[in-house]
């Protein structure tokens, strides 16, 4: 294998991302463990490493004395051409072995578009694509992440899923694992075991019928396997594992820095917002464990760049003194720290001095809608002043770059708050130009982004249709049209629409979708979230050819007493909750964020009946 792969590495852009051999990967021997665990990231090299969750799960598993945890990342067109043409399988990156030789082959499935990918590296890697098809304990092929929230559409194809916080069963997991190929058990003996391990979904114990319009009928467990499950959770982030140092890859990728979770879940509950509710509770650590854990992170790298990473890290309640630790060390050995995820409502002066010691970028801010009434629709609970306050603070600051993340086709959208996005954009242009004491000597750059609403599971939007395409390609228009306005300071970037046709369907997608999976794959779709590589064509032939209709599961509205293919994978949501907020969203009513007042959403008994946001 070295040989050959010695042979073809010349004939590919990246190389790199497929050496191997970098600071901080893990090489053991393949004699003296008892699991083999293949960790599969459905896209290439740059973005898979940039993913802290596989980070987490990486060293974890490879704490373990039986276990040996290695990388598997999709080969990009020309590494996948040469491999073919060279009857070569996929290979993990630290012993160049063939995907089909592992114990545990696990998936994270963190965008529906990554779907078709899975089966190309499970093709290239010689294991069978079909759970069907293997028979053994041997190749078994399980999946966790955020899309793990509806996996429906991966039954036929996936083995286990873990629901919620990986680090928390995975050893209860590979436990399990362990006795049982030891034991030489049947594949069937040990998924039946593994269903009584709580966050773990065994989706071939589950029998799904179907009414005559097609909506779902029953979901029907058997063999001992619960009727609902539920997702496991981490109940205290400064005792839950985290290593002590990341792999340094030798090329750029995405996110080329050390990342240090600060809290997870979020405050605020924006309806549209799947990560917000999927997470919760909201759970924080410390300032002295972000801080100690941070440093290690620095020093067992030689990074020079720390992000601070949750869904809104200007809502951790420790921010100033974590802040005030950190910049002492990290002013004296060069080290930059990033705060993404910034919140408009609470981004002050006081910050702004702050982050003028410790990085100097552009700013990123999410106001979603353009105007008050639709963004009381989606709770997304700021006020044009509070907007315009954030960009007059920015611009003192120093920052002449602003990025504004919006979105199209939200459920209750007019024209009107079409017209909002670049109004507001505009007058944050304003704000600038009035100041006597703006930046001198650089431009104004306002970088809007319009993404379009995908309906979600878990959310109070996903019983929402998507708006259809001819609509969002209507608005997008528009907005192009008026961001080209000479002397406008506004770039404006908008997503693919019938890449995002797509994720919808997968979203709320059911197993069904499953054959049209196979066939898109089969007629050469893989990769799809990259632009150069989505097929679309495609996928509509494959719907067709399986008569299956993709605007009924994107575009269409469900009534709330309808079951949703998701409803017996429970999150710690409760129903009733999310039907009541999807009742506010149609009135324009907002609902206090979790430190104002507890919405009684239910996620709390997921840690005891605690919730970090200490409300």
């Amino acid at each position: 294998m070295t040989e050959e792969l010695e042979r073809i590495l010349p004939l590919v852009q990246k190389p790199g991302r497929y050496t191997g051999g970098e600071l901080n990967s893990v090489v053991k021997s393949a004699e003296d463990v008892d699991i083999r665990f293949a960790f599969c990231f459905p896209d290439v090299y740059e973005i898979g490493m940039s993913h802290l969750g596989m980070k987490i799960l990486y060293y974890l598993i490879n704490e373990r004395e039986d276990s040996w945890c290695e990388r598997f990342f999709a080969p990009d067109t020309d590494m996948e051409e040469q491999l073919r043409a060279n009857k070569l399988p996929l290979f993990s990156i630290e012993s160049k072995t063939s995907l089909c030789q592992y114990d545990v082959i696990g998936f994270t499935l963190q965008y529906e578009l990554s779907f078709s990918t899975i089966l190309n590296m499970l093709d290239l890697g010689g294991v069978p694509v079909l759970a069907r098809d293997r028979h053994d304990l041997h190749n078994l092929v399980i999946a966790g992440g955020p899309c793990a929230s509806n996996p429906e559409p991966l039954c036929d194809f996936i083995d286990v899923f873990q629901l919620g916080d990986g680090e928390e069963m995975m050893n209860d997991f590979l436990d399990l694992y362990n006795e049982y190929k030891k034991r030489g058990a049947s594949k069937e003996e040990f998924l039946r075991a593994a269903s009584q391990i709580e966050g773990i979904y065994v989706p071939s114990l589950y029998d799904v019928t179907y009414n005559a319009d097609g909506t779902i009928a029953a979901v029907m467990p058997r063999d001992g396997a619960p009727a609902i499950v539920h997702k496991r959770n981490v109940k205290n982030l400064d005792a839950a594992y985290y290593p002590d140092r990341f792999i340094v890859p030798f090329i750029e990728i995405v996110h080329d820095r050390v990342t240090t979770e600060v809290f997870r879940g979020c405050i605020r509950g924006c309806r549209f917002c799947q990560a917000g509710f999927i997470y919760r509770p909201i759970r924080e650590k410390s300032p002295d464990t972000i801080n100690n854990q941070s440093e290690m992170l620095i020093k067992n790298t030689g990074y020079d760049e720390i992000s601070l990473i949750s869904l809104s890290t200007s809502d951790y309640t420790g921010i100033e003194p974590l802040l005030n630790d950190m910049i002492d060390w990290t002013r004296e050995r060069k080290v930059n720290i990033s705060l993404p995820s910034l919140r408009v409502d609470n981004f002050s002066d006081e910050l702004v001095e702050k982050m003028k010691l410790i990085r100097k970028s552009g700013l990123t801010f999410a106001p979603e809608a353009g105007t008050q009434r639709l963004r009381d629709a989606i709770n997304k609970n700021i006020t044009e002043e509070e907007i315009l306050n954030t960009a007059r603070i920015a611009f003192r600051g120093g920052w002449t770059t602003v990025k504004l993340y919006f979105m199209l086709g939200l459920p209750t959208e007019t024209w009107e708050d079409v017209e909002g996005i670049i109004n507001l954009s505009r007058k944050i242009v304003t704000e600038y130009f009035r100041m006597d004491d703006k930046p001198r000597g650089q431009g104004l750059t306002i970088n809007v982004s319009a993404s379009s609403f995908v309906p979600k599971p878990h959310t109070p939007f996903q019983w929402e249709p998507q708006d259809s395409r001819d609509s969002l390609a209507k608005k997008r228009d528009y907005l192009l049209e008026q961001s080209r306005v000479p002397k406008s300071h506004i770039h404006l970037s908008a997503h693919k629409i019938n890449t995002i046709f797509l994720e919808a369907v997968f979203a709320r997608g059911d197993r069904r979708l499953g054959s049209v999976l196979y066939e898109a794959w089969k007629s050469g779709c893989n990769l799809d979230s990259w632009d150069d590589k989505f097929q679309f064509d495609l996928w509509e032939e494959a719907f067709h050819k399986c008569d299956i209709d993709p605007e009924w599961y994107a575009n269409r509205r469900r009534e709330y007493d309808e079951i949703l293919p998701w409803d017996h994978l429970d999150y710690g949501i409760t129903k009733e909750f999310l039907m009541r907020e999807s009742e506010k969203a149609k009135k324009s009513q907002t609902t206090d964020h979790c430190r104002i007042k507890c919405a009684a959403c239910g996620a709390s008994a997921l840690n005891g009946g605690e919730c970090g946001a200490k409300c």
